[in-house]
């Protein structure tokens, strides 16, 4: 009914671990649009938490214990988050209809069939007292995809336009695009690394979680010998569609390129390479991928690095390269609100995957749904 909220919740915590944020969304806005945020909230990730889900993502003693009590920290944590994005909404939790809880992945290997996203959704429901839709990418990994990256349906719905070719850029822990074309099909896939190696670097070396702004990654020079070295790397030649995560993009893998050179570098030289790394293989891919667009939008908390940003924007001239902020959305929450319409999807028994990015074999109602 015109003038009734339809108000979903959408909770995401990503590659780069530094939080979860949640989201609660209005699909049933007064002014025509997909959607409006009503409210949103972030919290940190606990230092044993997320040095447990770090832990995680490589093979290791007593493994189901420990993802266990994780996914029970996380349904902690997502139930937290949605609670102050309800406050902040001003709406009673039982208000919305329900929400789309990601989880946090831990293991991606569509090759063998599976994903893995460590979560408790009857945890989250029970604590939340909203009905969850959790497990999005398996449906589609059975079919046949990669399960993955899930946002370039909600990218077209949201951003999508009939007069202007617009690609988005998803700078998460890993990069992913979405080419929105005036005419064909809407493709996407992920391009490598966002911040992930980013991160790692900066903890590594300074102990802090990000390099804010990219401040560091500028005080540094970017290695051209290490560049080249990293870009041979083969996934980035491969052929969408194709996802990918740490599973690949980890210390361990920069390490052995590191190795290989030998590099002599300083820290901050390898931040910016690492900046630059990210920056050229997102614009390779809009060059090869997308070249026609004119709008590249740019989301994720990459989108709050400055130099990142700086960089892509010269590698990509002629394309006006800003954030989604400039649209309405707020950069460090479209994954949120991607979740959120994929709650929404689910529960109408519409589809929520595009076999043309994941290369299922067909559309798919993805996720499954838990009480309230």
């Amino acid at each position: 009914m015109a003038g009734v909220p339809q108000l979903f919740a959408g909770v995401m915590s990503g590659t780069s671990l530094d939080g979860v944020d949640a989201v609660v969304a209005d699909f049933a806005p007064p002014d025509n649009a997909l959607c409006t945020l009503r409210g949103c909230a972030h919290v940190g990730f606990a230092p044993n938490l997320r040095t447990e889900l770090l832990a995680l993502q490589t093979s290791g003693p007593d493994e189901l214990v420990r993802a266990a009590r994780s996914a029970n920290a996380l349904a902690d944590v997502y139930a937290q988050a949605i609670g102050m994005a309800c406050r902040d909404a001003a709406i009673d939790a039982r208000a919305a209809i329900a929400v789309g809880v990601h989880g946090q992945t831990v293991r991606h290997r569509p090759a063998e069939g599976w994903t893995w996203q460590i979560n408790n959704p009857s945890r989250v429901a029970e604590l939340s007292g909203i009905t969850v839709v959790a497990d999005f990418r398996s449906r589609d990994i059975a079919a046949g995809g990669h399960g993955a990256p899930l946002v370039p349906a909600f990218h077209a719905a949201l951003f999508g336009t009939t007069d202007r070719h617009r690609v988005i850029v998803n700078l998460g822990g890993i990069a992913n695009i979405t080419d929105l074309p005036l005419q064909g099909p809407v493709r996407g896939f992920d391009t490598g690394p966002g911040n992930v190696l980013l991160d790692d670097w900066c903890s590594r070396h300074l102990g802090t979680a990000f390099d804010a702004d990219g401040a560091w990654a500028a005080t540094g020079t970017v290695d051209p010998v290490a560049l080249r070295a990293l870009h041979a790397e083969p996934f980035l030649a491969l052929p969408p569609p194709k996802s990918t995560g740490r599973d690949l993009f980890n210390p361990a893998w920069l390490d052995a390129h590191l190795a290989a050179l030998p590099w002599r570098g300083t820290a901050p030289d390898m931040q910016a390479t690492l900046t630059a790394f990210t920056a050229r293989t997102v614009a390779a891919a809009i060059k090869m991928h997308a070249g026609n667009a004119v709008e590249v939008f740019v989301a994720g908390g990459g989108a709050r690095n400055a130099t990142l940003m700086r960089m892509l924007a010269t590698l990509l001239p002629g394309k006006r390269v800003v954030t989604t902020d400039t649209l309405g959305v707020a950069s460090d929450y479209v994954e949120a609100l991607a979740f959120a319409w994929l709650a929404r999807e689910a529960l109408a028994g519409r589809p929520g995957n595009l076999p043309a990015v994941t290369g299922a074999s067909g559309l798919r109602v993805l996720g499954g749904i838990y009480p309230r």
